[in-house]
């Protein structure tokens, strides 16, 4: 291996000198005294200094005594000394009828054949605009998030009051075919709010699954369960988060089953209950919506698809999940399970 001899002190001091003479950047060659040697045009004009009185003149003295600060000196020392590098230093540099400006400092010792000839390289970076337009991008980031909770909370709120109007026209109108499906509306409305009334409450665009279900299942036996020491709804959820349109997803499939349940799993005043479990391992996750009344129709006809069917149907599609639907002697489970395609 070929080994690669050190510069002698002129012709390093040559290349130096020549780097900072073609830098677009602010740069400064300092000797071990910290005064310039040589510094880039960019500097000079960055800073407002003349270039004819900065050589020889030590860093600190440069301007009006701007530069002059102790910590940022006492770092220059020990780098020149070879005990440290100044990385990433950043600091405040206030001039008379200027604005003050964020700077950021690296230094670094060259290394020369002669140890006895000290150089530094100190490079200043005005980072002023770029603090000032993440300030900016983050207050705009923090008004767009209170924006959007207030929107979501006003939605969840309107959604609210459509479902109310919903339910107190099921309550006057005459017809059961009719009182039905406005009740069916009134809870899918629900869902839907109760999403919101989540989102609206959370700060990073997530619902929390167990609050979530626990709300719309509360919501759903206010409306439709008349009797509860007859018919209750258990939730048993694994405290995870979903994004927002996954939870509604899975929260209007929770509502179609559970309606399917209270209609038609407990006639004649039959007591009962039902269960909505849901479970994740990694990306993997499994639904059951499970009761446990007469079970599954033996008529053909009676198992006829309705509405609610065919969303279940839609949203766990959406979703990549496959349904399963089996006597659970007593009662019906439907499974609604996720599998992750990459495993």
């Amino acid at each position: 291996m070929t080994a690669v001899t050190p510069l002698y002190p002129e012709a390093s001091l040559s290349l130096a000198l020549a780097v900072i003479a073609s830098s677009s950047a602010p740069i400064l060659l300092l000797d071990d005294n910290l005064c310039v040697i040589a510094a880039s045009t960019s500097f000079y004009q960055a800073f407002l200094i003349d270039p004819k009185t900065a050589p020889e003149k030590q860093f600190s003295q440069l301007g009006d005594g701007e530069w002059n600060v102790a910590q940022l000196s006492a770092l220059l020392e020990a780098t020149a000394a070879g005990m440290a590098d100044v990385r990433g230093y950043e600091m405040d540099l206030k001039r008379p009828s200027q604005d003050t400006r964020r700077l950021v400092l690296d230094a670094q010792k060259l290394d020369y054949a002669d140890a006895s000839q000290v150089r530094l390289i100190l490079a200043v970076t005005d980072v002023t605009d770029a603090r000032v337009a993440e300030r900016v991008k983050d207050d705009l980031l923090r008004d767009k998030a209170i924006l959007l909770q207030e929107v979501q909370h006003r939605v969840a709120n309107s959604l609210q009051i459509i479902a109310s109007i919903l339910l107190q026209s099921a309550r006057k109108v005459q017809s059961d075919e009719t009182r039905t499906h406005l009740q069916s509306a009134h809870s899918r409305v629900m869902s839907i709010a109760a999403v919101q009334q989540q989102l609206a409450a959370s700060s990073v665009g997530e619902v929390e699954l167990r609050c979530y279900f626990e709300q719309l299942c509360r919501s759903l036996g206010a409306s439709m369960i008349h009797d509860h020491e007859q018919l209750s709804i258990d939730v048993d959820v694994d405290k995870v988060v979903t994004g927002a349109n996954t939870s509604v997803s899975l929260g209007l499939i929770v509502t179609e089953l559970v309606i399917n349940a209270l209609k038609h799993a407990f006639p004649n005043q039959r007591k009962g209950k039902i269960t909505v479990d849901y479970h994740a391992k990694g990306k993997d996750w499994s639904l059951q919506v499970a009761d446990d009344g007469i079970g599954m129709p033996m008529n053909a006809d009676d198992a006829k698809p309705g509405l609610g069917t065919g969303i279940v149907e839609a949203l766990s599609n959406q979703l990549r999940a496959g349904i399963t639907v089996v006597d659970a002697m007593p009662g019906t489970r439907v499974s609604i399970t996720h599998r992750d395609e990459a495993v």
